[in-house]
C-alpha cells in the first residue's frame, strides 16, 4: 500500500477505528519494553485479556472437544491460554520489524528433511509452493528464507478492518516481499512470479467451502486444493514448512518438511493435512485452534 493509496481511501468505520486505536495503544506500550520482555508481555495480554474477551477460549474448547476428546480437563485449560499466548507473541514479533528479522537472519534456523530440496530448487530456479499453516509464527519462515536471499512471496487476504490494514500490511511487507493481495490483479501478479521461478507461501489449514472433503484429526473438513493444483500446473516443488517456536518462547526452528510427490491434488493435500496434524500433535499450543476448521456446508 502506497502513501497515495492511504490518503485517498475513505475513512474507516468508527467501530474499526476504535478497535484499531486500542490495538495501537497496547502495541505502543509493548514497544516501550525491550524485545525479550515485549514478546511474552503481548502473549500474556492475549492469553488473559483479549482471548477471553474475544470468545477464543470457548472456540478452542469446542474444537478440542471434536479433535482431541482424549485430552484431560487440565490440558484443555492450559491450551485455552497457551494458544492465545502464541498468537500474541507472533503479533508482537511482526510489529518488531528489524528486531525480529535480524534475530531470524542471525540464527538461520532452517532445518528438516526438505531443506536439501529447497537448496536445489534455488540453484535451478525452480518454482516452489510452500504450504503453510497458522502455526507457531509463519513469518519466521518468511524471514528465514528471505535471509538466505531466496525469492519468497505470499498471497494474503486484507483484514476486514481497513484501519488495521494500513499498518498491518506494511509490517508484513517489511519481513519479506513480494506480497500479493487476493483479487484479480494480485492473482495475476502472483502467477507471473511463480512462473518466473518464484517461491510462493500458501495457507491450507482453514475451512474452504469450495474445497475437497479431506480429513484432519480424523474428521472430515473442506480443504483448499490450490497449492497442489499450482504445483502440478507449473511443475513446482511443494512441501510443508513451519516456524516452530522453541521452549524459550522467543527463538524458532523453521522446519522444512519432505517434498510432497506429485500425484493428484486431493492426495497431495491430504498428505499436507497429515503432516500438519503430526506437527500439531507435537506442539498443540502452537496451532491456532480458534479457527472454525470443521464446519458443515449449508
Amino acid at each position: 500500500m502506497t502513501e497515495t493509496d492511504t490518503e485517498t481511501q475513505e475513512p474507516a468505520p468508527l467501530r474499526d477505528r476504535i478497535a484499531n486505536g486500542a490495538f495501537l495503544a497496547v502495541m505502543g506500550l509493548a514497544r516501550i519494553l525491550p524485545y525479550r520482555r515485549r514478546v511474552p508481555a503481548m502473549g500474556w495480554f492475549f492469553a488473559h485479556l483479549l482471548g477471553p474477551l474475544a470468545g477464543w477460549r470457548r472456540r478452542i474448547r469446542a474444537n478440542l472437544a471434536m479433535a482431541r476428546p482424549d485430552l484431560s480437563a487440565a490440558e484443555v485449560r492450559r491450551l485455552t491460554r497457551a494458544v492465545p499466548d502464541n498468537a500474541g507473541r507472533s503479533l508482537a514479533e511482526i510489529y518488531s520489524g528489524a528486531e525480529f528479522t535480524d534475530r531470524i537472519h542471525a540464527a538461520d534456523p532452517l532445518a528438516g528433511p526438505g531443506l536439501p530440496a529447497l537448496e536445489q530448487a534455488a540453484q535451478a530456479g525452480r518454482p516452489v509452493i510452500l504450504a503453510v499453516a497458522h502455526f507457531g509464527n509463519y513469518d519466521a519462515m518468511r524471514a528465514a528464507l528471505a535471509g538466505r536471499g531466496w525469492p519468497v512471496g505470499a498471497l494474503y487476504r486484507p483484514m476486514n478492518n481497513e484501519a488495521f490494514n494500513r499498518h498491518y500490511i506494511p509490517a508484513m511487507r517489511a519481513i519479506a516481499e513480494p506480497m500479493f493481495p487476493r483479487g484479480r490483479a494480485g492473482l495475476a501478479a502472483m502467477l507471473r512470479f511463480l512462473k518466473g521461478g518464484g517461491w510462493l507461501s500458501l495457507g491450507f489449514d482453514q475451512f474452504d467451502v469450495h474445497g475437497a472433503e479431506l480429513r484432519f484429526f480424523g474428521l472430515p473438513t473442506r480443504t483448499v486444493l490450490t497449492p497442489a493444483e499450482l504445483a502440478l500446473r507449473y511443475d513446482a516443488l511443494i512441501l510443508p514448512i513451519a516456524g516452530v517456536r522453541q521452549p524459550d518462547g522467543l527463538s524458532f526452528r523453521v522446519e522444512v518438511g519432505a517434498p510432497i510427490p506429485h500425484s493428484d491434488a486431493p492426495t497431495m493435500m491430504q498428505a499436507l493435512n497429515d503432516d500438519l496434524e503430526r506437527l500439531v500433535r507435537d506442539h498443540m499450543e502452537q496451532w491456532f485452534w480458534v479457527h472454525r476448521r470443521w464446519k458443515r456446508r449449508g
